[in-house]
């Protein structure tokens, strides 16, 4: 037996998110079935470097499986995408240790979140539209406020199954794609559920002038998720990169 990591990427449009749930298609079980079947229908779990939410995309996603050595990688990278469905790319497949780990190897991980103030059919799926001008100043200044190491309970989810809300930022920062599409990209060496995109809510917030950029440390030092702003939607968001 030996381990390997997969490189993939996906449109999680149509999936409820990555983890393999009940009665709701996900990009895991999408996964594992592909796997399932071409192993002579042995069921073979896979370890995912983290859950998306229902409707977000992964650019780049890392698993790893266990398997027998009879898999040949360059054949199984085929098979696996003429089986699976075209929102889901398998990229590479390579060997790794047998300590290391998906989830808990990972040293980083960074999303980025798209918005486009023009209308575009063809981003509707991977964008937010936001026609309304926004002060991209005022919430890159916010977004050096969040670097370092804080508490985002303010940012996450209530009630999620963590030991800590303590993640150590690296990056927080809005890029010009052209005049009219724009990106937030965050690293962290972790992240909580709903962190990104109710931080990219809340310096929305900023940019539109109905909050400080300085006031985002009072929404961090207040550990209450309704001290942030709404949460954006799911369908601009893309976990970008994840390094080991």
């Amino acid at each position: 037996m030996k381990r390997y990591f997969v490189e993939l990427s996906y449109n999680g449009t149509s999936f409820f998110g990555w983890q393999r749930q009940p009665r709701q298609i996900s990009v895991q079980e999408e996964i594992e079935n592909a796997f399932t079947k071409l192993n002579s229908n042995k069921p073979i779990q896979v370890v995912g470097c983290g859950r998306t939410d229902t409707g977000v995309h992964a650019h780049h996603y890392i698993l790893h499986v266990d398997l027998e050595d009879s898999f040949e990688m360059d054949q199984l990278v085929y098979k696996l995408n003429k089986i699976l469905p075209n929102t889901i790319a398998i990229r590479a497949i390579h060997e790794v240790s047998m300590e290391q780990h998906a989830r808990f190897s990972a040293t980083s991980r960074t999303y980025r979140y798209f918005l486009h103030s023009k209308k575009d059919p063809f981003q509707l799926d991977s964008s937010l539209y936001f026609a309304f001008p926004l002060n991209f100043e005022a919430m890159n200044k916010a977004g050096e406020l969040i670097l370092g190491t804080h508490d985002f309970t303010s940012f996450s989810k209530v009630n999620t199954d963590v030991k800590t809300n303590i993640c150590k930022v690296s990056k927080a920062k809005w890029e010009k794609v052209d005049d009219h599409t724009f990106y937030f990209e965050i690293t962290a060496d972790r992240f909580l559920r709903n962190m990104v995109r109710a931080t990219v809510g809340t310096l929305i917030e900023i940019g539109l002038g109905k909050m400080k950029p300085e006031e985002i440390i009072d929404v961090l030092q207040a550990k209450d998720r309704g001290a942030a702003a709404i949460s954006v939607p799911a369908h601009g968001l893309f976990l970008w990169e994840v390094k080991y």
